[in-house]
Parts: C-alpha cells; sequence; structure tokens
C-alpha cells in the first residue's frame, strides 16, 4: 500500500499500486512504453476510429521487441460492434493470428442489435482464444445496463472488462465503477479507462478500488509519471 498527491497537491493514503495498461500502434511506442514501467500492452492500429485489429507483422514485430504481455485487438472494422457472421469468422481467424504471433490475450467486444453482450458470439470468440485471457472493452459501456453486462461477460469467460462506467470518462463514472467492482468480486477484473491522465488517476483508483488502469500512449515522460504515481 501507497500513499502518493494529484498535481493539485492532495494527498491520498492507502492506495494499492495497480497496474497500467498502455495502448501502442507501432514498435518504438511499445518500447517506449516498456522503458517507461508499463506492465501490458494493448496493440492496435486506427485509433482515431477506436481501435482496430493490427497487421500480424506489426504483432509479430512487437511481441519480438519487448518482455511484455501484448493484448491484440479483435475488431475487423471501426464502427458497430453488431457484426455479422462473416465478419465474426473474420476475428475468429485474427485470434488464431494473435495466438500465432505469440500475443498473450486478445481485447475484444460482441453486441447483440439490441446493444446487449452478445453472449454467445462473445463466448465463442474466447474459447477460440485457447485459454488466453480476454478482455471486453469498451462495447460494454454501449450497454443497457453495466451489471446485466457484467453477469453476462462473467457467464462468457471473459478475464477482464475495460470500462468508463458507462461515462465519457472514468473520472465521472467513478461511483459506477465503484459498484461495477464490488459486484465483480474476484470474479472478472474492471479495468478503468477513459480519460485516465496523471491529474486524476489518483482519484480514480481511490474512489472506486480498481486494482488495473488503461491509458493511450502519449510520450515516454508522461507514462513514466503514471508509472511513479501508480
Amino acid at each position: 500500500m501507497r500513499h502518493f498527491g494529484d498535481m493539485r497537491g492532495r494527498y491520498y493514503r492507502n492506495v494499492p499500486r495497480v497496474l497500467l495498461e498502455v495502448v501502442v500502434q507501432t514498435v518504438d511506442a511499445a518500447c517506449a512504453a516498456r522503458r517507461s514501467g508499463a506492465a501490458r500492452l494493448e496493440l492496435c492500429v486506427d485509433l482515431v476510429s477506436g481501435g482496430t485489429t493490427p497487421p500480424s507483422s506489426l504483432t509479430r514485430e512487437v511481441v519480438a521487441a519487448v518482455d511484455l504481455p501484448v493484448f491484440v485487438m479483435i475488431r475487423p472494422r471501426a464502427g458497430s460492434f453488431v457484426y455479422s457472421a462473416n465478419e465474426r469468422d473474420v476475428m475468429a481467424r485474427q485470434i488464431d493470428e494473435a495466438m500465432t504471433c505469440g500475443a498473450a490475450g486478445v481485447v475484444l467486444g460482441v453486441l447483440q442489435p439490441d446493444h446487449r453482450v452478445d453472449v454467445p458470439g462473445t463466448r465463442t470468440l474466447i474459447a477460440r482464444a485457447g485459454g488466453r485471457p480476454v478482455t471486453f472493452h469498451r462495447a460494454f459501456d454501449q450497454t443497457p445496463d453495466l451489471d446485466t453486462a457484467l453477469d453476462d461477460l462473467i457467464a462468457a469467460g471473459a478475464a477482464r472488462v475495460l470500462t468508463s462506467g458507462g461515462a465519457a470518462g472514468a473520472l465521472a463514472g467513478s461511483a459506477r465503477l465503484a459498484a461495477l467492482v464490488r459486484r465483480a468480486g474476484d470474479r472478472i477484473v474492471v479495468l478503468a479507462g477513459g480519460g485516465v491522465r496523471a491529474h486524476n488517476v489518483a482519484q480514480i483508483v481511490r474512489s472506486t478500488g480498481v486494482r488495473e488502469v488503461h491509458l493511450r500512449f502519449e510520450d515516454e515522460a508522461r507514462t513514466r509519471q503514471m508509472v511513479d504515481l501508480l
């Protein structure tokens, strides 16, 4: 347990060290995140559109370049998280490729047309990962009932869920995140993401009880600052 301050000089005591996951799109960014002390990487491309599946060549390069777990985004296109049967087949093949390239896990999200979690589809893709952990991404925040969605993901076998608590960012959704952490218990990891920065991470961790946080790589200095805070 530690105590640390935010950028306004307020200090929080007895805040547990949390794991920092950093989203990267290039080998250089992956290496910089590693040097900065990140504990896990999410690899994708086209972050402007929320991230899509990287080419296998990039996955191989990143896995070879860093001694960190690399979770690969499985998203065949930008836009809706409602996928056709053909698109799900593509996702299954992308999971196979990611595993072959040495990914430690994958990140995905599959919804029904009413935006509820597609439990059968999610379960099928999780099985395709062959026992490696699967993170359900912020498609979760589009579901109409977060408690039900969390239970659905636990039933489907997801290892963790990336969420801002249904809000625009994790700080704004901190009360809901705290409730999700309590509901999850040790059945699934709640990974806080969405606007997590050095000036608010202490408050997010303190108010929610999350043990993992997620942010986009900006530069080495700011990533190191986050690691020092955590």
